[in-house]
């Protein structure tokens, strides 16, 4: 039987290597129950006790939190371009206390605080804005407009909740700093780039994150939740988010007079049927139980009416969870655009997989959530945290950071006020804005405060004093 498993795995690997497709190891199969207890609790009393201290410092702290939050919403900025962003996140380090490296794997800020001996843990925040116009009518709303990387003018907006994160963030680096008291070990905290179009990570990492600082023991993050009601929080045990692959297809034809479409070859018509053919991936080729998602989110050609152009463009996002079936469907992609253009007697296409727009799924390290989830349930009441969360087909490049077998551990903050989450509950109410939205407005200053003391506390209750 092992021989068996160990033939299967050679041949999978050198089937990902054939194809470009960059191999990563894959999660375990069953994780636990969700909701189990925690095998590594705090003692009796110590949340009660370390929460009493976070919150004064949070008293003090939330108004200028706040303030740093509005004026990042404010002023965001593109994938790459993060260059105001991450300047402004070391100047707050850097007056925490922390030894701060600067523009460390692009527009990275790495700051590091070592408080004895004790275990190394990572806090990771995201930085980049979307190219969105922002529709919130909010007084600290996104009036920035800037050219991405083809050129093009776009509008700016933090419509992922980036902004809140790196305030929540601050926030927590200043409680850590404050409180070295009660716990010992070294905190690194990462400000990440290009989170939007997952590269940030890995450049980060093969700029050596973990050679020239010290390696996590166990690596944080959490993200913003649109549909949930701040005060409250949710997280996955094992699977959280999927794999992301970024697949441009080029459909090439023969151009000429839209009246005279029989001496030409049209690559919008060959396009079109592209389309269609590739939902088959998932209706006939996909076991049901088995998540895929292949969205054409982008479809250019031609200048004008009457002109049958040369070529289309085409963008796609393509979304799994595991690597054998990531395999599958960009091989499936591939041979779909190239089998119809062999029927439509064009050229064939040029299909390109991005591996650096790349991230593999990212998984919850089940006794780290278990861990996290208990101490989160003592802070917010049971109540008010969804042990059970489901994992989700988008995806997040903080998978990244389990490089090295690193325990890494996100989880899903609520950002919306009860009044607004309440509203939307009712029959036949809108819903409300989800993720990537010009809509989206979080409610700052609840969702900074919840995110600072569960993260604070995550981080002490893995570095304790005295063990």
């Amino acid at each position: 039987m092992l021989a068996r498993r160990l033939s299967a795995l050679v041949v999978l690997t050198v089937s990902l290597a054939v194809s470009g497709i960059e191999p990563r190891r894959e999660a375990p199969d069953k994780p636990s129950q969700p909701g189990a207890s925690a095998q590594l609790n705090p003692p009796v009393g110590w949340v009660k006790e370390h929460l009493a201290e976070v919150d004064k410092k949070l008293d003090g702290e939330i108004k200028d939190l706040v303030a740093l939050y509005q004026h990042i919403h404010a002023n965001p900025e593109l994938s790459l371009m993060e260059v105001n962003t991450s300047k402004r996140l070391a100047e707050e380090m850097k007056k925490a206390g922390y030894e701060v490296t600067e523009k460390f794997g692009g527009n990275g800020v790495v700051a590091v605080l070592k408080n004895g001996p004790g275990p190394v843990v990572l806090i990771r925040t995201d930085m980049d804005g979307l190219p969105i116009i922002e529709q919130t009518g909010l007084s600290y709303a996104s009036k920035v407009k800037t050219k991405n990387r083809d050129g093009n003018e776009v509008g700016v907006m933090h419509a992922c909740g980036h902004d809140i994160h790196m305030a929540t963030w601050t926030g927590t680096a200043r409680v850590l700093a404050s409180m070295k008291a009660h716990w010992s070990g070294t905190v690194v905290f990462v400000a990440q780039p290009a989170e939007e179009i997952v590269a940030g990570a890995k450049q980060m990492l093969d700029a050596g994150l973990y050679s020239k600082f010290p390696k996590p023991d166990y690596a944080l993050a959490l993200h913003s939740d649109p549909l949930q009601p701040a005060g409250s929080l949710g997280y996955s045990e094992g699977l959280a988010l999927a794999n992301s692959d970024t697949v441009d297809i080029l459909v090439r034809g023969k151009g000429g007079h839209g009246a005279s479409p029989h001496v030409t070859i049209d690559p919008i018509v060959l396009s079109a049927r592209i389309i269609l053919d590739l939902q088959t991936i998932v209706s006939r080729e996909t076991d049901p139980l088995d998540p895929v998602v292949v969205t054409v989110g982008s479809i250019h050609g031609g200048t004008k009416h009457n002109i049958i152009p040369n070529e289309v463009k085409l963008q796609l996002t393509v979304r799994t969870t595991t690597n054998a079936t990531r395999d599958r469907v960009l091989k499936a992609i591939d041979r779909i655009a190239k089998a119809a253009a062999l029927g439509a007697n064009a050229p064939p296409p040029e299909v390109k997989v991005s591996l650096d727009e790349f991230t593999p799924a990212t998984y919850n390290d089940v006794p780290l959530a278990q861990k996290c989830g208990a101490l989160f349930r003592e802070i917010l009441g049971a109540e008010n945290v969804r042990g059970n969360r489901k994992p989700v087909m988008g995806a997040e490049d903080f998978g990244r950071f389990s490089e090295g077998k690193t325990p890494t551990f996100m989880y899903f903050l609520g950002t919306i006020s009860k009044e607004k989450f309440a509203a939307a509950q009712k029959p036949g109410a809108p819903a409300l804005p989800g993720m990537h939205t010009d809509a989206y407005a979080p409610v700052p200053e609840p969702s900074i405060r919840t995110g600072v003391r569960t993260m604070s506390l995550a981080a002490m209750n893995l570095m304790p004093k005295g063990k």
